[in-house]
């Protein structure tokens, strides 16, 4: 790297943390979200217009992105997700490029969400009837054959029935265990995941997604301003996606105990009722 982009990196990665009254806690944050490269834009050739409030500084063509604003983005959006998860909502994470597919498969898989890592299928969510049937035909073709029940076919049809199940494996995997349109879709890079954005739309569904700078954030109801294409940027991204979850369903928890706790109390002091 040119000594004098390392200059600027450095240079803008100070000022960002040069913030009015900003505690300590919020300050390893940002030195947290910097090591993370999550300050990085695009081309300021590339940058939408709406994007510009969220642009901290730009050095040699470069945007980087106002950490601040970020953080306080990334904060409302844990707020949301918390929020969808105590109330027992579906969660939909899509990312298919190479940097994000492998953190968005397990995140998900912890959770029990559906995830789309392979390739959007137009209609996921606008067409959920159609597609609900064809997962559940390969639910019963994957049981079929781990079964035995295909050795009933030829050879021939045994080899065609394989080659469909590989086939809906590839495109539906990680959709079984999405029973009914999701409450909420988190995106890793909209661009690319330009008709999962539009079928959300189209459903009123509220996104999450991280956003870029050549994204307008007003597309997206939770932007999250900053790099969508480094894994680093994209795994601190998704760690506090995480947290919020977990916070949800603690607090979930924690109610569903307080009301079986009061139901039981009130039956406990229920008045006996002479014969």
């Amino acid at each position: 790297m040119p000594n004098d982009i390392t200059k600027d990196i450095t240079q803008v990665s100070d000022e960002s943390l040069n913030v009015e009254a900003a505690d300590p806690k919020t300050v390893e944050i940002l030195k947290e979200m910097i090591s993370a490269g999550v300050l990085y834009g695009h081309k300021k050739s590339k940058t939408h217009p709406r994007m510009r409030p969220f642009i901290f500084a730009t050095r040699n063509g470069i945007e980087f992105f106002d950490l601040n604003a970020t953080l306080e983005a990334m904060e409302k959006a844990k707020e949301a997700v918390k929020n969808k998860i105590k109330a027992g909502a579906t969660i939909l994470f899509v990312a298919t490029q190479a940097e994000a597919k492998e953190a968005v498969e397990e995140l998900a898989k912890k959770f029990g969400f559906p995830r789309v890592v392979n390739r959007w299928l137009g209609g996921t969510m606008t067409n959920f009837k159609t597609l609900s049937k064809r997962i559940d035909y390969m639910k019963k073709l994957r049981i079929d054959k781990e079964s035995g029940q295909l050795e009933k076919y030829t050879k021939k049809e045994r080899v065609v029935l394989s080659r469909e199940l590989d086939k809906l494996s590839l495109i539906f995997t990680g959709l079984e265990t999405m029973a009914k349109i999701p409450d909420m879709v988190v995106i890793v890079n909209v661009v690319k995941h330009s008709t999962a954005l539009r079928e959300a739309k189209r459903l009123k569904i509220p996104v999450i997604a991280v956003v870029n700078s050549d994204v307008n954030p007003e597309s997206v109801e939770y932007p999250v301003p900053g790099n969508d294409v480094s894994r680093s940027g994209i795994s601190w991204f998704l760690r506090n996606l995480e947290s919020a979850i977990e916070e949800g369903k603690k607090e979930a928890a924690a109610s569903a105990g307080q009301t079986a706790g009061a139901a039981e109390q009130s039956v406990a002091v229920r008045p006996a009722v002479n014969g």
